[in-house]
């Protein structure tokens, strides 16, 4: 089954292709995929070895050159490692460019913990300015890749997972949509936990809305929601719980609300196992949601 990140070669492919502006740099990982692409453009696709900090650096600096650079490793390599580089050589300097990441919270469990970045989203809202794509489909990630690569100088953040949902939904980059509407709750699903969602909240009166832009915040959509299914709110995110729930509380400050922060947890998983057994050890594998969904908002199945 093709992944997100078997789709994303191809695609910056042709936007290689296609746009003069469009650069690559990668560290090591992922250079094969684009061993064809180096040899029509090797001024634009640039490999700088396994320097992580170099990487963003060097992104940032064909970024004020007025290309426009796709930077792309896994994301603890790309936004923790390189943190620094991430704040001070696109942030301070109000450089663009288009970070693209590749097995996300858990999706690689034999490399262990240093290949898993849970805290990478909720690291990167730390910083002012930045756009957070999570597509939960290879047809979304092309989408929102590109998208990404036609935002001029903005900061752009691709999170690509190897978990997937089985069907993908029109994105624009920019808001949410509702895929089950309920009175008793409202549920959102970011980007790969959707299919989970829709499973663990089959029968329940609930709203759910599916997010695969999380910044900026769609508080426009989640507002909306509330106003026929109240103001219970369930965050189910891919990364880090909680990551969202400062947003939800902005988002619903003038209104009572309460919210439940969903997602990777804090404590460190220390077995490999399979990425199955550690969505099931967070509690986002379909039955451990229920669980917790039901508890919070005592949701009624529906009449």
């Amino acid at each position: 089954m093709e992944t997100m990140r078997d789709r994303f070669a191809p695609v910056v492919t042709r936007l290689l292709d296609e746009d003069p502006r469009v650069a690559v740099v990668l560290a090591e990982i992922g250079k094969d995929a684009f061993a064809d692409a180096r040899r029509r453009h090797p001024d634009r696709v640039i490999n700088v070895g396994i320097r992580e900090q170099l990487l963003v650096g060097a992104g940032a600096g064909l970024a004020l050159t007025g290309l426009r650079p796709v930077v792309h490793t896994f994301a603890s390599f790309l936004v923790e490692r390189p943190f620094e580089q991430v704040k001070l050589d696109l942030g301070h300097q109000n450089t663009g460019a288009v970070l693209v990441s590749a097995h996300a919270s858990y999706d690689w469990p034999p490399a262990g913990y240093t290949h898993m970045a849970p805290g990478d989203v909720a690291l990167l809202d730390t910083l002012d300015g930045w756009t957070v794509h999570v597509p939960g489909h290879p047809d979304e990630a092309e989408t929102l890749l590109r998208h990404a690569v036609a935002a001029d100088d903005d900061k752009v953040y691709v999170r690509l997972s190897l978990l997937a949902n089985r069907r993908a939904y029109e994105v624009d980059g920019r808001g949410w949509r509702t895929v089950r509407e309920g009175r008793a709750a409202v549920v959102v699903a970011v980007g790969p936990l959707l299919d989970a969602v829709l499973a663990a909240t089959e029968g329940l009166d609930v709203t759910v809305l599916y997010a695969t832009t999380v910044r900026p915040f769609d508080a426009a959509a989640l507002r909306r929601a509330t106003e026929t299914a109240g103001t219970d709110v369930v965050l189910v995110e891919p990364y880090l719980a909680g990551t969202s729930t400062a947003a939800v509380n902005e988002a619903l400050s003038d209104l009572p609300h309460r919210v439940l922060g969903l997602g990777v947890g804090r404590r460190e998983l220390r077995r490999y196992g399979t990425t199955e057994e550690h969505a099931a050890a967070h509690g986002l594998d379909a039955a451990g949601l229920r669980r917790r969904i039901e508890a919070f908002a005592a949701v009624p199945a529906r009449g």
